[in-house]
């Protein structure tokens, strides 16, 4: 199972504070637009979200089908096959897709200690 690029999306408080202080660490701004209060902030391989006022946890993300560069692949797992999956080995799942559907979804799950995952195909 492909899981896709990987990124930890973090609820902040102040998005130009948080935006600084990873900058100072060696991010710079990848995508997003802070007038719409997210950021997407990238060192080398390594993928951060900065939501403000969006979630109330930090969430694991994975975008099936997009390389670390938000570039599309040519082949992965498609999020409905990947729901398959994860459903077949009783994993529960918070939220899930329509898979009668092609295309763009998402899904929700938690880790055993409650850490939210999110699955989310754009392509």
């Amino acid at each position: 199972m492909k899981l896709g690029a990987f990124s930890v999306s973090l609820a902040v408080k102040d998005l130009d504070a948080s935006r600084k202080f990873y900058e100072d660490l060696g991010f710079s701004v990848f995508a997003g637009d802070s007038t719409s209060h997210y950021l997407i902030m990238k060192n080398e391989q390594t993928l951060i979200g900065l939501f403000e006022g969006m979630f109330q946890e930090n969430i694991l993300t994975f975008n099936p089908g997009w390389n670390q560069e938000a570039e599309e692949l040519s082949e992965y797992t498609d999020v409905r096959e990947i729901q398959n999956n994860i459903k077949s080995r009783g994993i529960a799942l918070e939220r899930e897709t329509d898979t009668s559907g092609s295309g763009p979804g998402s899904i929700v799950l938690k880790d055993p200690d409650g850490n939210v995952i999110l699955i989310d195909q754009h392509v």
